[in-house]
């Protein structure tokens, strides 16, 4: 058993309020941009202060008071956010919702939640009934002015009248002196994020404002080389803790300029993006990454001619060396450093860019945490790992060796939730011991720096025919390093491993390949993948998939959808 603690920055519960560090950024940065739709709508830091300020006088028009809940679902845009730093400075719980569950989903968590106000897009509110919203004191569209639903008198009167009231509050000027922001407590719940995991359905994750101070405050120590006026690409779902926290609200904090992409984020629209906002940091997930490498890079680097360059000593070197180059230009020119999350990144992708020393990383993370586990920046980064664990908390795995077996991985400090919301149960099955460890599910082992490797969730472990344990994701990582493989799942059909492969139909027709070859070629890729397993994890058989996997937005498949084929 393991136990490295990494606890310092430890500082007086009053110099920890999450809304002084907002409230501190906004009066710094009033003139600067703050928040921009790419191609539409954008705040200063002066105007997402005067915006907030009219959003606080909807809450108390409505009865919202310090503890209340508000549902904010939509897609990601700048209104998005403002609402969101709307409910952490007033005390109000933010209660996110995926604006990609559906309409039944949406009823059921406002309704769990007990928001009394609903944010939305106007295209997601036609599919919802109002009906079956009983406890909602109102609703007000994100993506265009309009309140479609109010249940109280003095709300409706302060909607319409709400500049008049604004200027009642007031009288001479909005200046930095007016902007003074509910004195939030550590322990206090600030958001209620709803899971959407990739083992089952959602629970009401209760993070308080602890959990996010800790989160911003090891952003702001360790990721120094963001300042005011930089640009922010904003790919991430909003509605997650990793695109609301680490993505937005921690730029945000810095006076940073965040610019949210309001359309799918294909990689045209997101090289677009960086080529207009030119950031120094890029938060995505592997799926993004990959798809970039492939189509710009690797193709570059597989013809007879570059694959001999590449294995002369010294031209390789000026090869690779301008490879990063081209690669820095393609996110833009100023990138410092790509972190990916949500995910383990392609290993294929992984080594190359190890390789052409490209500032890249991986962290670790979980809704439950706010989101921060690990992080290690990349000169200190390896292959395979995730970072060390991050200031305030404490990690321990469970294992006879922590180094070399994996074992189920615990947590415990200030990133950590306060449980799951009006479901104890499930609090109860990963804090069983009310002592502040926390299981994340999740299996994995720690080196002698103290870098995590995760071997997958322990939920989806396969024991094997002898009592092995056999992590699905491993075998999925050699998988998808195969010739034509876009994505791939190994499930456990009566004792027999199976891979569930989805090809890359694309690349094959592209490349002339009939469906008879492909075939031929995933039969070769199952001989060669079970080449590197042991006995007890080697493949049975595999199944083609002719449609990609199901996934979280988080781009995490759902493996409970293929639990039997």
């Amino acid at each position: 058993m393991a136990d490295n603690s990494k606890v310092n920055n430890i500082q007086p519960w009053d110099e920890r309020s999450l809304n002084h560090i907002i409230e501190d950024a906004i009066k710094k940065n009033w003139e600067l941009m703050a928040l921009s739709d790419l191609g539409g709508i954008s705040f200063k830091f002066s105007e997402v202060a005067e915006e907030v300020e009219k959003l606080h006088i909807l809450f108390e028009a409505a009865g919202v008071k310090p503890g209340d809940k508000v549902a904010i679902c939509g897609k990601n845009s700048a209104v998005w956010a403002v609402v969101f730093i709307a409910c952490l400075t007033s005390g109000t719980v933010a209660v996110p919702i995926l604006h990609e569950f559906k309409p039944a989903n949406i009823h059921t968590l406002v309704n769990h939640s007990e928001a009394k106000l609903l944010f939305v897009d106007a295209s997601i509110w036609k599919k919802l009934n109002a009906d079956e919203l009983p406890n909602l004191v109102g609703a007000f569209f994100l993506s265009e002015k309009g309140m479609p639903l109010s249940r109280s008198k003095k709300l409706t009167t302060i909607h319409n009248e709400l500049n008049e009231e604004f200027g009642k509050k007031f009288p001479q000027s909005f200046t930095p002196a007016d902007v003074n922001y509910y004195h939030d407590t550590p322990e206090e719940i600030c958001v209620i994020n709803y899971t959407s995991g990739s083992t089952g359905a959602s629970k009401g994750v209760m993070l308080p404002y602890r959990s996010l101070w800790s989160n911003i405050r090891y952003c702001i120590d360790h990721l120094t080389f963001l300042h005011p006026g930089d640009g922010m690409v904003n790919m991430l779902p909003l509605g997650h803790l990793y695109g609301m926290v680490i993505e937005m609200l921690h730029p945000f904090v810095k006076g940073c300029h965040c610019y949210f992409i309001t359309k799918a984020p294909s990689p045209r629209v997101l090289l677009s993006a960086f080529a207009q906002v030119r950031p120094k940091l890029i938060i995505t997930v592997p799926l993004v990454l990959e798809k970039i490498i492939r189509s710009n890079v690797f193709p570059k680097i597989e013809t007879p001619m570059m694959k001999f360059l590449l294995k002369v000593p010294f031209v390789n070197t000026r090869i690779y060396a301008k490879i990063r180059t081209e690669l820095i230009n393609v996110f833009g020119g100023q990138v410092q450093e790509i972190i990916i999350g949500g995910a383990p990144l392609n290993a294929e992708v992984e080594s190359f860019l190890y390789k052409i020393k490209f500032p890249i990383t991986v962290g670790y993370g979980m809704t439950e945490c706010g989101p921060l586990l690990t992080y290690a920046p990349p000169q200190m980064s390896k292959p395979h790992t995730v970072g060390e664990i991050v200031d305030r908390m404490q990690v321990r795995i469970d294992s006879p060796d922590p180094h070399t077996i994996p074992g189920n991985i615990w947590v415990k400090g200030d990133n950590v939730m306060k449980g799951y919301f009006k479901n104890e149960e499930a609090t109860e099955d990963v804090m069983p011991d009310h002592d502040g460890w926390m299981n994340t599910g999740d299996m994995g082992t720690i080196d002698a720096d103290g870098l995590i490797s995760i071997n997958g969730r322990s939920k989806t472990m396969i024991l094997g025919p002898s009592g092995q344990n056999i992590y699905p994701e491993e075998i999925e990582q050699y998988i998808n390093n195969m010739p034509y493989v876009n994505e791939s799942l190994v499930i456990d059909d009566h004792g027999k491993l199976v891979a569930l492969i989805h090809p890359d139909f694309d690349a094959a027709e592209k490349a002339g390949i009939s469906r008879e070859e492909l075939q031929k070629i995933m039969d070769n890729n199952l001989k060669n993948v079970n080449g590197k397993l042991e006995s007890y994890n080697r493949l049975n058989r595999y199944k083609i998939m002719e449609a990609e996997f199901e996934k979280t937005p988080k781009r995490s498949i759902k493996r409970y959808l293929y639990s039997q084929i």
